[in-house]
């Protein structure tokens, strides 16, 4: 965690330092809909939404100017408001003073009339754009209390009979101004992530021409290019490792925490940091097509699709604006009818349509989603496809790939067996190694991987020689050797003495030195450590697991029966993973699929949930709708946990939002007017801006819940 922590802070700085910088790349990258953590619809607090979400996309300054603007029309609001309060005879009347001031009206019009011109505008303004557009929302109940409120009350200051409420006017104004100050700043907040991930690409890169390095924008990259990156220095491209080796640390894009060894042809990804060696890079690709720009967009996509849940509150909110309306003027229609007087009755419905506004929905999920996205981001889990990520608590079967998921897809050796006692397991290993040191084979790996551990001196080879799907030939010490696979015995008809291959073993070959057969070698794919740890989550949360792979029977019980999983389907060929997976849907399961490589995408568009386990860059498996950046089981498991943590805190947001009106319309209505119990506009606004406070925080918690 530590290094990531502190990753967070260099980003932050530069981000600091870049923001000019990193502003016209967004809009070189055409990062548009940046903010779209806030509703496409402008439904909700058109003020700012206009600017953030349309013209501006992505131009956080913008936002940061109306998160300022909104700061100061408020401070300046609340100074004016502090003396129509002190001199409203309704105030003096509940708190017993009296201030005789001449003209107390006239000063009361005079300040409340500037509060509601300048720290009433945005209310204002959004009322009318949203009239415009035939979609009544927030705005339009905030301009149409205060407005109702100003003329009703500037009236009463000209000698209409009744009471003024210019103090209500001032607190309400106040009030509204504060609670979309906050919320502008929480959206702000939730949408950080990414500007990180954008300040996490350097702005300069070294070019190497001729043997010397030239200082250029990361922008006028070309693939081909080869760049030099020092220790210590961000990759600033995608590209192959053309020369040297040294440790990468991917935590940011990957979630990866170990530092991971690059050397010659391994892939580098842009935003990496360079550990102790200096590498020569060859640039793959740049800018648009880089893996963190891919990242970015799919972030962006995310916060973008309007999943089920948050339909579920734009219609809320339409329907919570008729009711107001409606409330409002029924209330004033009813009072009426009863012979109280106007004034009275005027100032329910004010009243009713000040409190029905719950800011607290426009804000329920957006901010669930902009948080949850961005955490999953850091987390190593790209959500593509938002719907399917809420949908990831319905999972009861979950389908696992097995090579490369459960698996670590390298294989070590299990077993060294020799035929004859003139050679020992050592020797053998010893001149098998010989020849397999010319190879980048995955089996030749493995058992080099072996004499290194058993610190046996690998020795020199010559005549070295690839026989294309059998093995490989060479002279070691004079001796010809050579270290073939089953395909080559039965060609050639060697006689091997009969072996009891063991259970979960996939992999054998034959030492052969002068001809003779001397032994064989078994390797098999090792089951990933986090592996069991993952089946137990699931079954602890009831999700059935099954296994599925091309591999064999035995292998496949191997496996299975290590981790506890409820089942196993073996030799499947990639076209049969989708029929499995229909088959299942047909019996009314829920499907997850993880897969890991082109032959599952048809499996993954089947599932009910796709989950693609990433190796790193080819992250758009395009068919998947989460994409795991690492391959670690365990994230599957938390991704499950994070889903349903999500999608609790949706619906507790709705909840909040929503419940709140249900109790202050009433009271507000005057239905508890004989009991003595009313509530004034200001209270209303208190209220209204608490419980979107309450959400905001609620949507924040949900940090916590992924580890």
């Amino acid at each position: 965690m530590n290094h990531e922590h502190h990753h967070h802070h260099n980003a932050k700085e530069q981000a600091e330092r870049k923001a000019g910088k990193v502003e016209e790349r967004l809009e070189e990258k055409t990062l548009h809909g940046h903010t779209a953590t806030m509703h496409q619809d402008t439904r909700h607090h058109p003020p700012h939404d206009e600017h953030a979400g349309h013209e501006a996309g992505g131009h956080h300054d913008h936002h940061r100017m109306m998160i300022e603007d909104f700061k100061k029309r408020f401070w300046i609001s609340l100074a004016l408001s502090v003396p129509v309060i002190v001199i409203s005879p309704m105030i003096q009347e509940i708190l017993g003073y009296t201030l005789d001031i001449p003209y107390h009206m006239f000063i009361a019009f005079a300040l409340s009339s500037v509060i509601f011109f300048y720290g009433g505008w945005p209310f204002l303004t959004g009322l009318v754009e949203e009239v415009k557009k035939g979609t009544p929302g927030m705005m339009t109940l905030i301009g149409v209390a205060i407005t109702v409120a100003y003329l009703y009350s500037s009236a009463v200051a000209f000698g209409l009979k009744g009471m003024d409420f210019f103090w209500e006017l001032a607190t309400l104004i106040v009030i509204m101004l504060l609670g979309h100050w906050i919320e502008m700043r929480s959206v702000l907040g939730a949408s950080r992530a990414l500007e990180l991930l954008v300040s996490m690409m350097p702005d300069e890169a070294q070019l190497l021409k001729d043997g010397q390095t030239v200082t250029v924008k990361v922008e006028e990259l070309q693939p081909n290019d080869l760049i030099l990156i020092r220790p210590g220095e961000k990759v600033p491209a995608d590209g192959v490792v053309a020369q040297g080796s040294s440790y990468l640390n991917e935590s940011m894009l990957t979630g990866e925490s170990k530092p991971v060894q690059k050397q010659q042809d391994d892939k580098v990804i842009g935003g990496s940091i360079n550990g102790n060696g200096s590498l020569q890079v060859r640039v793959t690709s740049t800018g648009k097509d880089s893996y963190l720009n891919k990242v970015i967009t799919l972030v962006q996509e995310a916060q973008k699709t309007k999943s089920e849940t948050q339909r579920l509150a734009d219609r809320a909110a339409k329907w919570l604006t008729y009711i107001a309306l409606t409330a409002g003027f029924a209330t004033l229609a009813v009072w009426l009818l009863l012979g109280q007087e106007f004034a009275f009755a005027l100032e329910r419905m004010v009243t009713v349509m000040v409190i029905s506004c719950p800011h607290a929905l426009g804000l329920a999920i957006p901010l669930v989603v902009a948080i949850s996205t961005a955490v999953s981001a850091n987390n190593g889990l790209l959500i593509r496809n938002r719907t399917a990520f809420e949908n990831s608590r319905k999972i009861t079967t979950i389908i696992f790939d097995k090579t490369g998921t459960l698996t670590q897809g390298s294989h070590e050796i299990a077993s060294v067996v020799t035929f004859r006692n003139t050679i020992d397991e050592r020797e053998m290993l010893r001149l098998a190694a010989g020849v397999e040191q010319n190879s980048e084979h995955f089996i030749s790996q493995g058992i080099l991987r072996r004499v290194k551990a058993d610190g046996i001196p690998v020795p020199a080879s010559e005549n070295f020689n690839y026989l294309p799907g059998k093995g490989l030939e060479g002279t070691v010490e004079g001796k010809d050797v050579k270290v073939v696979g089953p395909n080559y015995i039965r060609e050639f008809n060697i006689q091997v003495p009969a072996s009891e291959a063991e259970e979960g073993v996939e992999t054998v070959v034959y030492v052969l030195v002068e001809g003779q057969p001397a032994g064989y070698i078994t390797m098999r794919d090792q089951i990933r450590p986090e592996s069991a740890g993952a089946i137990r989550v699931l079954k602890d949360n009831g999700i059935k697991n099954l296994l599925l792979t091309g591999d064999n029977e035995r292998v496949a019980r191997s496996v299975s029966d290590k981790l506890g999983m409820d089942g196993y389907l073996a030799n499947v060929l990639p076209h049969q993973k989708q029929e499995k997976v229909k088959e299942l849907q047909a019996q009314h399961e829920f499907v997850a699929m993880t897969g890991d490589g082109v032959n599952d995408a048809p499996a993954l568009a089947q599932a009910n949930v796709g989950i693609a386990v990433g190796s790193g860059t080819d992250v758009a498996a395009e068919t998947a709708d989460i994409i795991l950046v690492n391959s670690n089981p365990q994230d599957i498991a938390s991704l499950i946990l994070f889903g349903k943590a999500t999608y609790k805190k949706m619906i507790q947001n709705l909840i909040w939002a929503t419940a709140y009106n249900v109790v202050a319309l009433p009271l507000a209505a005057g239905v508890l007017y004989k009991q003595g119990i009313v509530v004034s506009p200001a209270i209303g606004a208190a209220l209204m801006s608490l419980s979107t406070v309450i959400v905001a925080i609620n949507a924040q918690l949900l940090r916590r819940q992924i580890k």
